[in-house]
């Protein structure tokens, strides 16, 4: 079953790299587009093999050996993750991240495209250790898009802005012992409080997040010096003040409740029906992307379960040096 299930992890990786020709054959076969497009979204793929490999532990060790199996998988994560993006994408927060972005450009002595799109590189990633990772992510990426990515910016624009922010999504979380999901899986075990993660992490990786931004900043100054000032990403004088303070409550509560997903699960149907009490003031609530991450993240936790007989002495016979660059290389 180890064996079968590392094969079906690598066609699944294999299969990353494919998503482009399913689309393609969305395309050129109309008949089953639906299907050739779902198999060609990223987010899908590890949920789609990870079905694969329960039929073939259902035929092969019984069906309940293979409901056994993933009722003992922790999903906490991917619902967390998916609650957490459909809040943060709402309009009243954007609105409330976009009044503090704005209001700190004009403290900042550059053109306010540049000053704009170093704060969403830098300060929002390091928002993340309080908000979560993946809220931070939210809000930068659509931050961007409506600032820049419309602006008709080259595509080589796009892609560094996209790896920067990652990378500084990415080590953004550690300012705190609750943020970043390979932080939470230690922290307590090995008494990383608040006071550590600040102090020995969090500062080191501040300063690498304001380098990275820099360093880009300055790669892509001609394109940013020439966009016109950066539109805000919402009307912010027209979003009523208590709608921002209850959709910020709702975020707080589950980022608070983030290990008890019978709570924040209560909670976002509740938020559910409130956004219906004020659609005037609501975007359209990015369920749909949501759901594929969080759909990505279960498929991972599926696949990734049984990987650990051949990945767990491969990472412990590593050399420390050797596993930083080899850190490096899987980051990039």
């Amino acid at each position: 079953m180890q064996i079968a299930a590392t094969i079906i992890f690598a066609l699944a990786l294999s299969h990353t790299f494919c998503t482009s020709g399913f689309q393609k054959l969305a395309r050129t076969h109309p008949k089953h587009a639906g299907l050739w497009h779902l198999l060609g979204e990223v987010e899908v793929v590890f949920g789609f093999w990870s079905f694969i490999l329960l039929l073939v532990m259902a035929f092969s060790m019984g069906s309940g050996y293979a409901t056994a199996y993933l009722e003992k998988q922790n999903f906490t994560e991917a619902l967390f993750v998916f609650v957490i993006l459909t809040i943060a994408a709402t309009a009243p927060v954007l609105a409330c991240v976009n009044r503090v972005v704005e209001q700190l450009t004009t403290l900042l002595p550059l053109p306010a495209p540049t000053a704009r799109y170093i704060l969403c590189l830098a300060f929002i990633p390091l928002l993340g250790s309080f908000i979560t990772e993946p809220a931070a992510m939210t809000l930068a990426a659509l931050m961007l898009r409506e600032g820049y990515f419309h602006s008709g910016v080259t595509n080589r624009f796009k892609y560094v802005t996209l790896a920067v922010l990652l990378v500084n999504i990415s080590i953004g979380g550690v300012l705190t012992p609750y943020a970043a999901p390979p932080v939470l899986m230690v922290a307590a075990t090995w008494g990383w409080d608040l006071h550590f993660m600040s102090s020995v992490f969090g500062w080191k990786a501040a300063l690498a997040v304001l380098i990275n931004t820099l360093l880009v900043s300055l790669l892509l100054r001609k394109q940013l010096t020439s966009l016109p000032a950066a539109p805000a990403v919402n009307n912010t004088t027209a979003m009523p003040l208590f709608l921002i303070v209850v959709h910020l409550l709702f975020l707080f509560a589950t980022v608070w409740f983030s290990h008890h997903p019978v709570v924040f699960i209560g909670l976002f149907l509740l938020f559910l029906g409130f956004t219906q009490a004020y659609p005037g003031h609501q975007s359209k609530l990015m369920l749909k992307e949501a759901l594929l991450v969080g759909f990505f993240l279960a498929g991972l936790v599926v696949l990734g379960g049984l990987q650990q007989w051949w990945l767990q002495p491969l990472i412990a016979d590593i050399q420390s040096g050797t596993l930083f660059f080899a850190a490096i290389g899987l980051t990039a």
